[in-house]
């Protein structure tokens, strides 16, 4: 496509959609690693300067990308949550069936994942002081709305608990999926040699395990601390 130069902020609001929407279809492609400004500006159909007119940065783009990903999902899975949780169950048959509803929800959306494993080692590395401090403004924001929904099926946890969740569930998603999501190369290794498939990960098993060990734990030690009370 070509673009003729944006003169009104309805025409600048159109260029940043149609960069994010862009990079949103080469992220359905390829992985985060593969994505570059050159090709991104090839099939936006922009130079690469006027591309940094609208980011300053590949790496801007995406993190804006991660958080209207992020903001999607949460959507559809509040949504989901009600049908998912009995409201009657004990607290840890409740945060069961909040940890596979999140763990099967992620699976769903490869793209939020990729961006979420690259974001701490890739995507807030080159970027401007003001941009990451933008991003994470909006990412606190974010996930305490999303520790908010949590507490509303599992009162037991608590606020700060809730929100230590939370955040857990971003560190423990996006190190799960890129240890999940194996080279060419180690793939032609586990079939190789058997053995070493004891260290190939299922994401959508492991993560729901480990959120409901977490929830466990975070339910366990707040009923401690109630009782002593």
């Amino acid at each position: 496509m070509g673009f003729q130069r944006a003169r009104s902020e309805e025409q600048r609001a159109e260029r940043r959609r149609a960069i994010l929407d862009t990079a949103a279809a080469m992220l359905a492609e390829m992985p985060v690693a593969e994505i570059s400004l050159n090709e991104l500006s090839r099939r936006v159909g922009l130079a690469k300067s006027n591309v940094l007119r609208y980011f300053e940065s590949r790496e801007a783009v995406l993190l804006e990308l991660l958080s209207a990903q992020w903001q999607a999902w949460t959507s559809e899975l509040t949504g989901a949550l009600p049908a998912a949780v009995d409201k009657d169950a004990d607290p840890y048959e409740r945060g069961t069936r909040l940890a596979t509803t999140i763990a099967g929800s992620l699976a769903d959306r490869p793209v939020l994942c990729d961006l979420i494993a690259a974001q701490a080692a890739v995507l807030e590395r080159n970027i401007s002081t003001e941009a990451v401090a933008q991003y994470k403004r909006t990412a606190i924001a974010d996930v305490t709305a999303l520790a908010e929904t949590f507490l509303g099926h599992i009162p037991e946890l608590g606020a700060e608990d809730a929100f230590k969740f939370t955040g857990g569930l971003l560190i423990m998603t996006g190190s799960l999926w890129a240890h999940s999501q194996p080279s060419p190369a180690l793939l032609a290794a586990y079939e190789s040699d058997p053995d070493l498939a004891a260290f190939r990960l299922d994401f959508t098993a492991t993560l729901q395990e480990v959120l409901e060990v977490f929830l466990t734990g975070l339910l366990a030690r707040a009923s401690r601390a109630s009782r002593a009370s």
